[in-house]
């Protein structure tokens, strides 16, 4: 890294240290009447910023707030994210990321990321090398077609692989030098951000077709080029897209889908953890899914491997496992079905959602909708009736987009449900008890499986690497957690978890000969001395 002086280097986010530079520093560095007279250490800069973060009237306005702390001091930044990420990751991420993306034109700061758009064709490896980076080890890129639930928008999506990027060094120790926030702008169906004049993206309807795959290939190519050894994440594309660019990509290239791929691993080790506390055992659970969705079939593919992992058959995995959506149980009578749902239509007669649960009897219901209520008050009683202690997961978020809310749960289960969100939910007061509720946030899944890709070399992302991390995610879940109703471990642990989950990624890499590396030595060590730990 080269030594900057002066204004330069406290304009520099990477190695400003702003009131912590020492008085040996300030005349090293020509700081000398820059800085005020104080020389205060990290932590007493972490009081500062707290003290001004929690003064601030609204969510957003802490959103922007910590991007422009991120802007001017990244050492801080990810200090304070990680000693105190229960407060500061719903700012970053979850759910306020959701309103920053809408109003991500409107509250533009500085550029974060790259973006590219059809502009680019025949010339993307020559954007890259724009990239002031040149060990590039994760890539985090979106198209922005599907926005957690707020759906397709444009280039104000670059929020999300900003902050997926910055959890990866947050959550799992990840350099911020080898991660790349990228953004396909490849143009919006939202008319309202096209005839926004503030909109900041490539104002034209979305490409589609051939069109946007030559484009996305050519993108592949050229980060294959420029950074040989990254992975690639892709985030928040539509269900369509999603699995075509996933199966065009997954045999030859280090990629994998956070939202089918991470979102599966991260409900499974849920329902493991659950049946510590339903004393059930996962090879007897019925599991339904409301949706159709890339989140709810990646559920759905990784329960099967899940299932024959403990002695089931083919045919008796998929019987397990079963389909809702608008029209109701997604039967074989069914006319028409996504190719992928096909396999867990019901040899059954086709019924509405409540008539569903009542006929299957389902153990764990998951929601991934991105439609607030779509778990009503009828749906959560019938459950309740059906089972002593129903598992309900609602993955969808924001929290505005949740299908019930922690308190619908609880309290139309008669406090007997085991509940997990993708957003975060206060703890329930119904009558003397309170209830707890885990935020099952792919956080505890992608940041390790993209910290075991680093150590390991490995040439791919396979399916077990998974299903992996969803047991060594469950498993870290203690026994007190388990007795307060939660089926996730505290996110202040997730950096261990991460480690955990990294080590397995290592372990499978060279069962499966997927890597040259030589990785017999402690693999815990050597992943933990890889780990960025931010300070001064």
């Amino acid at each position: 890294m080269k030594s900057l002086r002066g204004k330069i280097l406290l304009n520099d986010p990477v190695q400003n240290k702003s009131t912590a530079f020492t008085r040996e520093e300030r005349e090293r560095y020509g700081l000398q009447g820059l800085l005020p007279y104080g020389v205060t250490d990290i932590q007493k800069q972490q009081q500062r910023v707290l003290a001004n973060l929690r003064s601030k009237s609204s969510n957003i306005e802490k959103y922007i707030y910590l991007n422009d702390l991120l802007e001017r001091n990244q050492r801080l930044f990810y200090r304070i994210l990680i000693d105190h990420i229960d407060e500061i990751m719903p700012l970053v991420y979850t759910p306020t990321v959701g309103e920053a993306c809408v109003k991500l034109s409107h509250i533009f700061r500085k550029p974060q990321g790259f973006y590219i758009t059809p502009e680019d064709r025949g010339k993307i490896v020559s954007c890259l090398e724009n990239w002031p980076e040149t060990s590039v080890k994760i890539i985090v890129v979106t198209d922005g077609e599907r926005i957690l639930g707020l759906g397709d928008l444009g280039a104000n999506g670059m929020g999300i692989p900003v902050g997926k990027t910055s959890l990866y060094v947050a959550c799992a120790g990840i350099d911020p030098g080898r991660c790349m926030p990228v953004m396909l702008d490849v143009g919006t169906g939202n008319q309202a951000l096209r005839e926004d004049p503030l909109y900041l993206g490539y104002p034209y309807p979305r490409l589609t077709g051939q069109d946007y795959l030559s484009l996305v290939d050519e993108f592949v190519a050229a980060v294959r080029h420029q950074f040989p050894d990254a992975l690639i994440q892709f985030e928040d594309f539509s269900s369509q897209n999603a699995f075509a660019l996933l199966d065009r990509y997954a045999g030859q290239v280090r990629c994998f889908n956070d939202d089918i791929q991470g979102t599966a691993a991260v409900t499974l080790a849920g329902i493991y953890a659950s049946c510590r506390i339903t004393h059930k055992s996962f090879a007897d659970l019925k599991i339904m899914l409301l949706g159709t969705g890339s989140a709810a079939t990646g559920v759905a593919e990784l329960l099967l491997p899940a299932f024959k992992a403990v002695g089931l058959s083919e045919a008796e995995a998929r019987s397990r496992i079963s389909f809702v959506d608008r029209q109701g149980l997604v039967t074989v009578a069914r006319e028409q079905i996504k190719p992928r749902i096909r396999p867990f239509a019901q040899e059954r007669a086709p019924v509405d959602f409540i008539d569903a649960i009542a006929a299957i009897r389902p153990d764990v219901l998951i929601g991934a909708t991105g439609t607030a209520g779509a778990f009503s008050e009828a749906a959560i009683r019938e459950m309740a009736r059906c089972q002593e202690h129903p598992v309900i997961i609602a993955l969808s978020n924001p929290t505005s987009h949740t299908e019930c809310t922690a308190e619908q749960a609880y309290r139309w289960s008669e406090g007997r449900a085991v509940f997990a969100s993708g957003s975060p939910f206060s703890p329930v007061m119904l009558g003397e008890r309170v209830y707890y509720s885990a935020q099952g946030n792919n956080v505890y899944i992608y940041p390790g499986i993209g910290l075991g890709m680093i150590v390991s070399r490995a040439r791919l992302v396979v399916e077990r690497m998974f299903l992996a991390a969803a047991e060594e995610l469950a498993n870290r879940v203690s026994p007190a957690e388990i007795e307060r109703g939660l089926i996730y471990p505290d996110i202040a642990r997730v950096r261990d978890i991460s480690q955990g989950i990294a080590v397995r990624v290592c372990q499978i890499a060279r069962q499966d000969g997927l890597t040259g590396e030589d990785l017999s030595a402690d693999l815990e060590v050597n992943v933990q001395a890889l780990m960025y730990e931010p300070g001064y």
